[in-house]
């Protein structure tokens, strides 16, 4: 990958952005999703809305997409910049991106948890807000998957869509609360950046083992235990979860729900480097789905990682986990 590329990709992307910004008057993150669409379908039913020099700069965006010596991680990464670029912008605590590297490690959690790569995986992401964690993973991994996405919030659904289409990646996406019933048969893999707070709706909530006793449940207590009716016995669940989880006033109940329902697997604390603010420090939590065959772990994998960018440290710990995982591998099969 080369950084020229990707700095030219977004330098190019943001042109298009800020003038449907300014020309439409959309928000930014509105506008990507736009830009996106117009640049893979095409701009036919657009051309009057817009310049010649507009069309011209949008059909050498669309071209280099397509270029041969554009890698879909260079595409990706310059698509990645305009999300961080407009989250920033917009400041919307539901606008979230999971960081690149954190994706990178949960898919190759995946790929220890599996390591047969003839295996067909259903992967499922209940939160998948602008795509970024399921993206990531589908680029790493080798198993052939069918994978599945659900997302309530449509500006990052759209964004999500036009980004699997941009990376020729196969996805079904439910736009619905992931809260309620899905038309989804169980998967082998959950992987979700956990939304954090209340959920609103008491109605749908009072269907939970997991709603609270009094006032409002917690969303990503609910989140984990619709996964879990999502997921087959013996299937796995990636986590990213607040550092608050088993501390709040309801983890009495989720604890003893895990406790009857899952194997814990392992627990990555995550460096305070990788978050600008300390309270949204989130760690990755590994569970499996109990099954009449599946077994505890004779020791759950507790580590606390060094920054993901610090190659040395990093290299010695996943060392460790790799140990570990072959120690593990009978009862993990």
């Amino acid at each position: 990958m080369s950084e020229s590329i990707v700095v030219d990709l977004f330098h190019k992307l943001d042109g298009l952005i800020e003038t449907v910004v300014k020309e439409k008057d959309e928000l930014y993150l509105d506008s990507l999703a736009y830009v996106l669409r117009l640049a893979y379908f095409g701009a036919e039913d657009e051309e009057e809305a817009f310049s010649e020099s507009f069309l011209q700069a949008l059909q050498d965006f669309s071209d280099n997409l397509f270029a041969e010596e554009h890698t879909k991680q260079d595409i990706h990464r310059a698509i990645q910049m305009a999300l961080l670029k407009g989250m920033k912008k917009e400041a919307n605590r539901n606008h979230q991106m999971t960081p690149e590297s954190i994706a990178l490690f949960v898919g190759y959690l995946i790929q220890k948890l599996v390591p047969d790569e003839k295996k067909h995986l259903r992967l499922f992401n209940p939160a998948s807000g602008t795509g970024n964690l399921l993206h990531t993973v589908l680029n790493l991994l080798k198993h052939p998957v069918s994978a599945y996405a659900s997302e309530i919030d449509s500006t990052l659904l759209n964004i999500s869509v036009m980004v699997a289409n941009i990376l020729e990646q196969e996805i079904e996406y439910f736009h619905q609360d992931s809260l309620r019933p899905l038309l989804l048969d169980p998967v082998d893999i959950v992987i979700s950046d956990l939304p954090v707070g209340y959920y609103p709706d008491k109605e749908q909530a009072e269907k939970f083992q997991l709603k609270a006793d009094e006032g409002h449940s917690y969303a990503h207590h609910l989140f984990i235990e619709q996964s879990l009716i999502y997921t087959k016995p013996g299937g796995y669940l990636i986590f990213l979860i607040p550092e608050f989880l088993f501390t709040s006033d309801q983890a009495k109940k989720l604890n003893q729900f895990l406790h009857d329902n899952a194997h814990i697997v392992g627990l990555f604390q995550l460096s305070d480097s990788t978050f600008k603010k300390k309270e949204m420090k989130k760690s990755i939590f590994v569970l499996r789905k109990r099954g009449e065959h599946t077994k505890n772990v004779k020791q759950p994998l507790l580590v606390m990682l060094p920054s993901l960018k610090d190659t040395p440290k990093m290299e010695n710990i996943l060392a460790q986990i790799n140990e570990w995982f072959k120690e593990e591998a009978e009862n993990l099969a």
